[in-house]
C-alpha cells in the first residue's frame, strides 16, 4: 500500500485530500500531515512516507526548498507537488528541486490518484513535453556551455541515443520506434541512463540534457 504524508498551510485544503485519499484506500493511506515546510522535512524523516504531496507556497520555508531537503536526506520518499499557481517559474524550480511530478490542485480526482500512482512506481506525473517547454522557457544560454560529464561519458553510444531520446520528450515506445529497438530493450536502457547519470526518473534525466548542454532551450511555446 502506498503512503503519503500531505502537506498543506490550509487544514480545509489537507482535509479534502485526506478525503479523496480515505474514499479509496485502494491507492493509498494517509500517514500523516504537515502544515509547513519545516515540519514537512521533519515528518518526512519521520515517517518515510512513500509519496508527499507538497504545496508550494507555505508560510516559513515554502515547498520548494522543503522538496529539495527531503530529496537531498536520500530517503525513500517522492514528491508530487500541487499548487494553485498554474505558473511554470513554479513548476520548473519544483522540478529542479527532486519532485518528481507536478499538477495544479484543481486537477480532477482520477488524476490526482493516478499521479500518486505513477509516482510511488517511480514514474514521472509531469509529461517530458511539458518538462522541455519548462525548461525551453527558463533556462538561460550558458557563456561557456560544456556538453558532456564525467557521467555522460560512462553511457554506451546506445545509452546516449536513449537519453537524446528522453531529452525529446519521446516515450518508450517512440524510443524504441526512433531506434528500432524492442521495448523491453528500451526500458532497460533507460534504467541504466538513469542510474548512471543518477537521475530519479524521467524528468530528471531532461533536467540533466539541459543542464550539461546536450539540449539547448529555443524558446517557450
Amino acid at each position: 500500500m502506498t503512503t503519503v504524508l500531505l502537506v498543506d498551510d490550509q487544514s480545509l485544503q489537507r482535509m479534502g485530500f485526506r478525503m479523496l485519499l480515505e474514499s479509496r484506500p485502494d491507492v493509498a493511506t494517509v500517514i500523516g500531515e504537515a502544515a509547513n515546510g519545516i515540519e514537512a522535512v521533519r515528518r518526512a524523516a519521520d515517517l518515510r512516507p512513500d509519496v508527499v504531496l507538497m504545496d508550494i507556497r507555505m508560510p516559513g520555508m515554502d515547498g520548494i526548498e522543503a522538496t529539495r531537503r527531503i530529496i537531498a536526506d536520500g530517503g525513500p520518499s517522492r514528491v508530487l507537488v500541487l499548487t494553485t499557481f498554474d505558473l511554470d517559474d513554479y513548476a520548473y524550480a519544483a522540478l529542479r528541486a527532486g519532485a518528481s511530478g507536478f499538477l495544479l490542485k484543481d486537477a480532477q480526482p482520477d488524476e490526482l490518484l493516478n499521479g500518486i500512482r505513477a509516482v510511488a512506481a517511480g514514474d514521472a506525473v509531469t509529461a517530458p513535453a511539458l518538462t522541455r517547454r519548462l525548461i525551453a522557457s527558463h533556462s538561460l544560454h550558458p557563456a561557456d556551455a560544456t556538453p558532456v560529464d564525467a557521467r555522460y561519458d560512462e553511457l554506451t553510444t546506445r545509452e546516449r541515443e536513449v537519453l537524446h531520446a528522453i531529452a525529446d520528450g519521446l516515450n518508450n515506445t517512440e524510443i524504441s520506434q526512433r531506434l528500432v529497438l524492442a521495448e523491453s530493450t528500451v526500458k532497460t536502457h533507460v534504467g541504466n541512463v538513469l542510474a548512471k547519470i543518477g537521475a530519479r526518473d524521467r524528468v530528471q534525466a531532461v533536467i540533466y540534457a539541459y543542464d550539461i548542454g546536450l539540449v539547448r532551450p529555443t524558446g517557450g511555446t
